[in-house]
């Protein structure tokens, strides 16, 4: 049973509060673990990767086995089916598409003291991404994070999917080539972070990690941020639907398990003028969990973190959703486009009833890595900004310099900072006609 509240009760405040302070990532402390694989695989380079690889994925490697060769990606592309590889082709081509139209213009200009000034955008020369395995793998996670990183000019591109007991999923490889990824390691965890960032023999370091990943996945990025850079810390799943009672309450409710059904720390809130919908939504629900092929996982999201909020109106739906700041939010009133417009808080917003979240995981377009726990307060989702950098550009003629350096000169001497001012100094004077003294 999830949590029913309604904005006119006398606790409501209270109990929202608790809503958005429930700990719902599964992250036991494993730091000082992933501490010892970081430092372990920095001293032992491919040693210690193939000794955890057998560990924790339970699978033999040698050093040169560790990166998937051609000939194996070509066999295991041939076992997709022609129709998963023109869905993922699909995927691609959509992607792509929406992600062209984030690149970014250099730009350069002259001011009106005669500086030119601008800057230029180039990508990472290198970015390694992480893909989940296991339990679950995620051949549309490969699209989202490497078509991007392509479109942005990123030469070599590499990617860690870790294969328990040696099971592949070709989808995944078949993702990886469409996607033009260059190299693929069958590694995964603490180690894999490891070896991306700081290099062993068998595999160069990158420049930028991306991917999703667990508790010990998730600690490994924040160890090595700042010796690469990492696109975010990646929490569970949620989705959060603003809808009115002219909805179909079973399409809500599928809406709302298609996160639950991810994790059972994964979160599904639903915000409705109406109490007697939302009481149909939550009996669609309770139904579709008699035959949810991951009805257990989603049983236990939705009776832990599930949340039926009943408002007065839609500017209460909005206050309450920026507050959430939710990595997914459905629009599925009247007019969404309107509605949206008063949100400021949110990964990715989806527009009316014939606009589920699920078509964002696959299809779309936009990126579905986005800011989980209301870290859309202040970070965006994905994009092909993730894998550039902007590099600024400043030319003084003597012109400018004579107009504008003494200014700098000042500051400098305001600052203390002697040789900062006389690096200008030196100039103006040479200007002015004056010799180095």
């Amino acid at each position: 049973m999830p949590h029913f509240l309604n904005t006119q009760d006398a606790d409501f405040e209270a109990r929202f509060v608790e809503l958005l302070a429930m700990k719902r990532e599964d992250s036991p402390d494993v730091d000082h673990i992933v501490a010892g694989i970081i430092a372990d695989v920095r001293a032992r380079g491919d040693d210690a990767v193939l000794e955890l690889t057998a560990k924790f994925d339970r699978l033999q490697l040698t050093a040169d086995g560790l990166r998937f060769t051609d000939a194996e990606v070509d066999d295991y592309c041939a076992q997709v089916s022609p129709e998963d590889r023109a869905a993922l082709e699909l995927a691609a081509t959509r992607i792509r598409d929406y992600h062209v139209r984030q690149m970014p213009d250099d730009k350069i200009w002259t001011d009106m003291d005669g500086a030119t000034l601008g800057w230029r955008w180039t990508p990472v020369s290198a970015a390694g991404l992480y893909v989940p395995g296991g339990i679950a793998t995620y051949p549309s996670s490969v699209l989202m994070n490497a078509v991007p990183a392509k479109v942005a000019g990123v030469k070599r591109l590499a990617i860690t999917v870790p294969t328990p007991d040696g099971v592949v999923n070709p989808l995944v490889l078949m993702a990886a080539r469409i996607a033009g990824v260059d190299e693929i390691y069958r590694i995964g965890g603490a180690q894999a972070i490891a070896a991306l960032a700081y290099g062993t023999k068998t595999i160069s370091p990158v420049d930028k990690i991306t991917g999703p990943g667990n508790a010990f996945v998730a600690a490994a990025k924040r160890r090595v941020f700042g010796k690469v850079g990492i696109d975010m810390i990646a929490g569970p799943s949620e989705i959060l639907v603003i809808a009115d009672a002219d909805n179909d309450p079973d399409w809500i409710a599928v809406d709302l398990m298609s996160q639950a059904e991810h994790d059972e720390s994964a979160q599904s809130v639903l915000i409705t003028t109406d109490a007697h919908f939302g009481a149909a939504v939550a009996a669609a629900v309770d139904k579709r969990l008699e035959t949810l092929e991951r009805r257990v996982i989603a049983g236990k999201s939705w009776a832990d973190f599930g949340a039926v909020i009943v408002v007065k109106n839609l500017d209460e739906a909005v206050i309450l959703s920026d507050r959430f700041a939710p990595e997914h939010l459905e629009l599925c009133v009247a007019d969404p486009d309107d509605l949206s417009l008063k949100i400021s808080h949110a990964g990715a917003i989806f527009l009316g009833a014939y606009t589920p979240e699920a078509i964002g995981d696959y299809v779309g377009g936009p990126n579905h890595v986005l800011p989980t726990a209301r870290s859309a307060r202040f970070s965006s989702g994905l994009s092909v900004l993730d894998f550039l950098k902007r590099t600024t550009l400043a030319k003084m003629t003597p012109t400018a310099l004579k107009a504008i350096g003494p200014a700098a000169e000042r500051l400098a001497k305001s600052e203390s900072l002697e040789a900062h001012g006389l690096s200008i100094r030196a100039r103006l004077d040479r200007l002015n006609g004056k010799g180095n003294e």
